[in-house]
């Protein structure tokens, strides 16, 4: 697992950096936005957030709480409104005012849902109008929790956008991550960090070793 470490991503970045973060339904997205946000900023980032899951108000207002708490800039707007503007308008916001990261919330959606997959990929392409790189990043957050399941929404995510990262959380109950083993030997995808409680410092940047060990301790 050693060369799907990806430390650098939480660098500092030179020019704005748009991250697209993507899962089903309740693997934590919202909550892994705000822990990621903690680790940006103080690695000198300037951190904007986009509160694109306008599926949900709780969604946005959960969003906001976390910008507050960890002290970073949100473009939102009301619920039921068009996600794709809210990620643009972020962007826009960004290139104005030197912000170098861009974290795109969307829409928990399952992998099978069409409307709603379309919808996700209209945001990335919405992206590229200010920047044909964007989004520069794409996230996809797993919960440990789903076994096989995970393996699915691999595939149906890597599909509709290519995913440049994992993250996989609930990772402090009974789950030890068998399945990230799975979908690292499958997809030979970057990990980029591991999600292990609620907390806003319980998102651990994935080290191979480290990993391995808490994977084969004997309780």
């Amino acid at each position: 697992m050693k060369p799907l470490e990806k430390e650098d991503f939480f660098n500092k970045k030179e020019k704005l950096n748009a991250t697209l973060i993507s899962g089903v339904n309740g693997v934590g997205k919202t909550t892994t936005i705000g822990k990621i946000s903690k680790i940006l900023k103080a690695n000198g980032n300037k951190v904007m957030l986009a509160a694109s899951d306008t599926f949900r108000a709780a969604a946005i207002e959960q969003l906001e709480n976390w910008a507050k708490k960890v002290d970073v800039q949100i473009t939102k707007s009301s619920q039921g409104s068009d996600p794709a503007s809210v990620a643009y308008r972020a962007i826009e916001e960004s290139v104005d005012n030197d912000f170098n990261q861009v974290l795109i919330d969307t829409a928990g959606r399952l992998q099978n849902k069409k409307n709603l997959m379309e919808e996700y990929k209209k945001i990335a392409n919405v992206t590229k109008k200010i920047d044909p790189d964007a989004p520069h990043d794409v996230i996809l957050v797993l919960d440990a929790t789903s076994g096989q399941n995970v393996i699915n929404q691999v595939e149906e995510f890597n599909k509709m956008i290519p995913v440049t990262g994992l993250i996989m959380t609930k990772l402090d109950g009974t789950a030890k991550g068998g399945i990230l083993l799975a979908v690292a030997k499958k997809y030979k995808l970057p990990i980029i960090a591991l999600g292990l409680g609620e907390k806003e410092d319980d998102l651990q940047i994935f080290e191979a070793e480290k990993f391995a060990e808490a994977f084969t301790q004997i309780n």
